[in-house]
């Protein structure tokens, strides 16, 4: 019989969060919730074969796997965190039993309670913003000056287009700073994230912007209609949201204590 592991999802207070029984959690497996010192942690049975330490080293290297994971991971977070003030845990957080858990429950208390404190009646909403680039170097065989050599021509051509480049990028940067300062008036916090390269984005344009917004429930309507106003200045703009906490509930669980947190 395959040995299983206990997978964190998300650390809730003890009250109002939703009945588990209706949840599905990666693998299939039914959630359950673990409560402890007016926590509650939802969690489910994942086999050790695929998610213990080493096994999920190699388990990682499969996207497809990865993906399906962060899908179900994220599920049972939105679910629970629609009903109740939510600290999502960091995808495929795994421990060998429930007494780990509970132990985390309470060695982590306080961190929890104050997240939680923090994040309650908020949710995070996401903005990119995308920027056109200038078109590229123009091609060889434009018109050059007397006495000019081809080679000589194309430097310049070349070195205008960097000015261009440059120039284009130094503005959509202001325009950036200008969306961010906005909305973070509105948000309770916010975090800049790095933006995506166009591989991970699917778009060419420069990302200049990846914002994560904190916002109070009563503020979501004024958040996105701040945002409205910024639109058509330069930037393509992409709200997404509103989502679980996810870039304001940091809290590092540490592995000394946790052999098979990934």
């Amino acid at each position: 019989m395959t040995e299983t592991g206990t997978y964190v999802y998300a650390i809730a207070h003890g009250a109002g969060g939703p009945d588990p029984s209706g949840l599905e959690g990666v693998g299939g497996a039914p959630v359950r919730t673990i409560e402890h010192a007016g926590l509650v942690a939802y969690v489910s049975a994942v086999p050790l074969d695929r998610f213990g330490e080493e096994p999920l080293r190699r388990s990682l290297e499969d996207l497809d796997w990865v993906e399906a994971t962060a899908r179900a991971h994220h599920r049972v977070v939105e679910a629970v965190s629609e009903a109740v003030a939510t600290a999502p845990v960091r995808l495929v957080t795994v421990y060998t039993g429930e007494e780990q858990v509970s132990a985390l429950l309470e060695r982590r208390h306080d961190d929890f309670a104050e997240v939680l404190s923090h994040v309650a009646g908020r949710r995070e909403w996401g903005v990119k913003a995308y920027a056109g680039q200038p078109a590229g170097t123009p091609p060889s065989g434009g018109r050059e000056q007397e006495g000019e050599s081809p080679g000589t021509a194309y430097l310049k051509r070349r070195q205008a287009s960097l000015h261009d480049r440059g120039t284009a990028w130094r503005h959509a940067a202001t325009e950036a700073e200008r969306v961010d300062a906005a909305l973070s008036a509105v948000a309770v916090a916010s975090r800049r994230h790095r933006p995506q390269d166009p591989e991970l984005s699917g778009r060419e344009e420069w990302m200049v912007l990846n914002g994560a917004y904190l916002v109070d429930d009563d503020l979501a309507d004024e958040f996105v209609a701040t945002l409205d106003t910024l639109r058509g200045r330069g930037l393509d703009l992409e709200l997404t949201g509103p989502w679980a906490p996810y870039s304001f509930t940091d809290i590092d669980l540490g592995t000394a204590e946790a052999p098979d947190d990934v």
